[in-house]
């Protein structure tokens, strides 16, 4: 509790002060919010009402106390573009980009961990090389280049996984629990859509994975090939233990610190960084929302969005914390010692 404490702690500072960055590169932008926002042909008292809802002539601290006093309560004020609350505008695409995550983060982590499992143990063999040149294949190819291709090869040559959306526009989207379709279709027992749901997650998944998979392919492969010349691997094949007990039960567990460090920062950044991959897939995300609202100038939103973010960046940090100190108890033992 006490780690926890001092982590959430922590969280608080950074986050008060990635708001006050973010607010202050949002209010001295050069351009008129409310003009924008109203356009061209807007009357010059609904612009001078809507700057004063804004409270753009204020000081830009006395704006910063409005809208955080407002965040505080869940209020992030009114999107420019959308007309609507930008809480309600968060929550409406949060699941679909959060969803997303998931399957993308559960591929990255199943496929990335064992490539570079089996890339370490065999290392300098014909299938460790072959690894590591996919492995920096997949770092140097931005994830909308994979999109592109797979939307080409799977969806329009051999047309056997659809490439648009989150479900097809004949049916009707299960009862909203959590936003996300193919947990709110399983939970209510509509196994059907709840496939469909997954065929159209495929694709984009897949495409946001490819980076991150090779990178944490990469690292699991090198602490894995460092840890093989260790001496504690040697007295244990020396006392006749097999050689899948050695790796599965001793090799694996230190070798994935630093691969789950790695992996939690992808996972949170995978939201961020899918707003060209929402693109192109169609999906009504919160990165595509985030990269509207930034084109519209759209001040609220932005500051919401990218707030938004670093929440999941601190929470996925406290974890990944409390899951290494699980995996190496000198981590934890060095905690409670400088305590």
């Amino acid at each position: 509790m006490k780690f926890i404490i001092k982590r959430l702690a922590y969280s608080v500072f950074v986050l008060v002060g990635l708001s006050i960055l973010m607010f202050a590169i949002a209010r001295v932008v050069p351009g008129d919010p409310a003009r924008m926002a109203l356009g061209p042909r807007a009357p010059e008292w609904a612009v001078q009402r809507l700057r004063d809802e804004m409270h753009l002539e204020d000081p830009i601290y006395v704006q910063y106390y409005h809208w955080v006093k407002g965040a505080v309560h869940g209020d992030f004020g009114r999107s420019l573009v959308t007309r609507r609350s930008v809480a309600s505008d968060i929550k409406e695409f949060f699941p679909a980009s959060l969803e997303l995550a998931l399957y993308s983060g559960f591929f990255m982590g199943l496929m990335g961990i064992a490539l570079g499992a089996v890339s370490g143990w065999y290392k300098n063999r014909w299938i460790d090389n072959a690894v590591r040149i996919l492995s920096y294949i997949g770092i140097i190819t931005p994830s909308f280049v994979f999109a592109i291709f797979f939307v080409l090869i799977f969806g329009h040559a051999l047309q056997i996984l659809p490439t648009i959306g989150r479900i097809p526009s004949s049916l009707t989207p299960p009862p909203r629990i959590t936003g996300m379709i193919t947990f709110d279709a399983l939970v209510t027992g509509n196994l059907f859509l709840c496939l469909v749901g997954l065929k159209h997650l495929l694709l984009p998944a897949i495409s946001l994975a490819m980076g991150p998979l090779s990178q944490e392919a990469r690292i699991t492969r090198t602490t894995m090939a460092s840890n093989l010349d260790k001496d504690y691997v040697a007295a244990e094949r020396s006392s006749g233990l097999a050689e899948r007990t050695i790796m599965f039960k001793y090799l694996l567990k230190p070798s994935l610190i630093p691969t789950i460090s790695i992996y939690a920062l992808d996972f949170a950044a995978i939201i961020g960084n899918a707003f060209v991959v929402e693109l192109i897939f169609n999906w009504p995300g919160l990165s595509r929302y985030g990269m509207n609202a930034m084109l519209q100038k759209d001040l609220n939103a932005l500051v919401a969005v990218v707030m938004v973010y670093g929440i999941l960046f601190m929470v996925v940090n406290i974890i990944v914390d409390l899951v290494v100190g699980l995996l190496d108890p000198r981590i934890r033992l060095g905690e409670k010692s400088s305590e």
